[in-house]
């Protein structure tokens, strides 16, 4: 139960904040990208109807190695997924692979593979023209920019980006780990938070081109073996919050949109006070689409941290927890209605279903779950 300082605190900056998304019944297909093992060999698929909360298993929708990532071509009619590997046709690095989608059926069509140009690629996303997929690749820490067609098949890198140096944890800092890449709302910059390297890197980004060297402006340090991995804009455009992974946070930064400059503003826990980040780590971070709330997902806790968003200022105040209902919450995400949570848990092999009050921003289980092979990535497609 919320205290009454709590609510208050609540009431004040829901005044402020982002008028609320009118909620929409609507129809979407759910694709959800795994790890491979005994019980995933690939993309599985669920239809989703959001105003009742019905959920139809489509299953094994297309069989691929690792496809950890997934991300949805602006037209809706194509999906990329990152092929977490070490080795593509016979030389090293990752792959990503593009498919076109059967919206009656939701299944999907390999139209084409290429090489990211570094090993084990663990995130992408394709920009608002449908012309670059960008991608992230953990191993060794680089970015790349892959071309697209007017097919939506997928070209080799355009522009590949070292990134260099490391960071104070010797044992997963040595050298960098990038862990995601993200536009600015104007398509105009790119940010790539870098575990290894405690930065969030800035690029420059042009729809023909792809990535654009030098870097401007200057790239923000996080504390060092905090860790940055996964990072979201606020619907204002003014804001941007990184989680943390090493140190259980989410930085809460300011956004130029003129200059692409990123300030931070704060820093705050993740986790339960008196609860220790030794066994514990952090995974993703979503803003709801009316702007109030930001959440945050905790392997080893299980739980969805979430907080209320100063409308004001872009900060954050805590004012809860929800069990995930298993084990490493690699990845959720909310259904773009922001009725529903998809959390997915890798290590028990479960997504489970979560009520999402848009008022107050807190969730309520339902006991729906869902049996996905160590699922990572969880991506709605809306289809009526």
């Amino acid at each position: 139960m919320l205290s009454t300082r709590t609510s208050r605190w609540m009431s004040l900056f829901f005044a402020l904040a982002v008028p609320a998304v009118p909620a929409l019944a609507d129809k979407f297909l759910v694709y959800v990208g795994t790890y491979t093992g005994e019980k995933s060999k690939g993309i599985h698929a669920f239809r989703f109807d959001s105003n009742s909360g019905d959920v139809e298993e489509l299953g094994l929708v297309a069989e691929t190695k690792n496809p950890t990532f997934l991300a949805l071509h602006p037209n809706g009619k194509f999906l990329y997924a990152a092929n977490e590997i070490a080795g593509f046709r016979g030389k090293p690095g990752g792959s990503v692979t593009a498919y076109s989608i059967d919206a009656a059926s939701g299944k999907l069509s390999e139209i084409g593979q290429a090489s990211t140009g570094g090993n084990g690629p663990c995130h992408l996303v394709v920009d608002k023209t449908g012309s670059q997929v960008l991608v992230a690749n953990y191993g060794g820490g680089s970015v790349a920019s892959l071309p697209l067609d007017a097919a939506g098949r997928v070209g080799e890198p355009g522009v590949f980006i070292q990134h260099v140096g490391s960071s104070a944890n010797k044992g997963r800092q040595s050298e960098p780990h990038a862990h995601s890449v993200n536009l600015s709302p104007d398509g105009k910059h790119v940010f790539a938070a870098d575990l290894g390297t405690d930065h969030v890197y800035i690029y420059g980004f042009d729809p023909k081109k792809g990535l654009v060297l030098p870097a401007s402006p200057d790239s923000p340090v996080q504390p060092p073996g905090s860790g940055p991995r996964h990072f979201a804009f606020h619907p204002s455009g003014k804001y941007a919050y990184v989680i943390n992974e090493m140190f259980s946070t989410i930085t809460v930064f300011h956004w130029a949109a003129g200059s692409g400059a990123l300030h931070p503003l704060q820093t705050i826990s993740t986790l339960p006070v008196g609860v220790s980040t030794d066994k514990t780590s952090t995974a993703e971070v979503v803003v709801h689409p009316n702007g109030r709330f930001v959440y945050g997902s905790n392997r080893g806790h299980d739980t969805l941290a979430i907080y209320a968003v100063d409308g004001a200022t872009g900060k954050l105040a805590l004012i809860g927890h929800q069990p995930t209902g298993g084990h490493t919450p690699r990845n959720f995400n909310i259904d773009p209605t922001g009725q529903w949570v998809w959390a997915a848990n890798q290590d028990s092999g479960n997504i489970t279903l979560h009520k999402l009050d848009p008022s107050t921003g807190l969730l309520t289980a339902t006991g729906k779950e869902l049996k996905v092979g160590m699922p990572v990535c969880v991506k709605f497609l809306r289809v009526n």
